[in-house]
């Protein structure tokens, strides 16, 4: 793999593929190439769009190490990314290859459909955890997708979930064992691949319309003074 994600596509259905060598921490560069690869796939005409991690995992979130020269940026391109995904015109499947914590959680939340790898994964928003508040666009999308039990103990908490508890909390649709991971992404995405264009992308825009706004207004709140998340 060249880079830090690589891109794919085949009878229509595209495949974003991050891979850091580590945890695909999302630094700006890494969230740069994601952002861009879905536009080339919307360029490609794809009909649907799979997106994917490393063995053992998905997203560890934030590239943490980079905060103090580049965070505002980063949260930046982290909720512009998911705003992407929310509004995309075609369905985006995510293959969730294990850990999906923090950044990592919230592009789970912004999918279509999440097929994840069963394990002794984490799966989860645990900001509070380490330390850091929520973003407003986090809560805004967390509001959005998660079960209302759920959205309160994740959010507060910062609790991890194993991949079926994450299910129950709305982080997944679905969890297969490890080997079955990428053909059940695809098998998704070539049946999701059938649904009716515009129609889809029009009523997506229409169900996510408060969200995506939310996630717009938490942007402008990072570029109000950089502290103000």
């Amino acid at each position: 793999m060249d880079g830090l994600a690589e891109y794919a596509i085949s009878d229509g259905v595209a495949s974003v593929t991050m891979d850091d060598g580590k945890v695909n921490a999302l630094s700006l560069e890494m969230l740069g190439a994601v952002t861009g690869l879905f536009d080339r796939a919307e360029d490609d005409g794809a009909e649907a769009v799979v997106l994917s991690g490393r063995e053992g995992v998905f997203s560890a979130g934030f590239d943490l190490k980079t905060e103090d020269e580049g965070w505002p940026p980063m949260l930046i391109a982290g909720a512009s990314l998911a705003a992407r995904m929310l509004s995309f015109p075609r369905p985006v499947i995510i293959a969730c290859n294990g850990h999906a914590m923090a950044m990592g959680g919230f592009l789970l939340l912004s999918a279509d459909y999440r097929v994840g790898a069963s394990g002794d994964f984490n799966i989860g928003l645990n900001e509070v955890a380490i330390g850091l508040t929520m973003p407003w666009f986090g809560i805004e999308i967390a509001r959005h997708r998660l079960t209302r039990p759920y959205f309160d103990r994740c959010a507060v908490t910062g609790v991890l979930l194993g991949p079926d508890e994450a299910k129950t909390a709305g982080f997944l649709d679905r969890v297969v064992a490890g080997p079955e991971l990428a053909g059940s992404a695809r098998e998704a995405a070539v049946a999701l691949a059938q649904v009716k264009d515009p129609a889809h992308a029009q009523t997506k825009l229409r169900v996510r319309e408060q969200v995506i706004a939310g996630v717009r207004d938490g942007i402008r709140r990072i570029e109000g003074d950089g502290r103000e998340w």
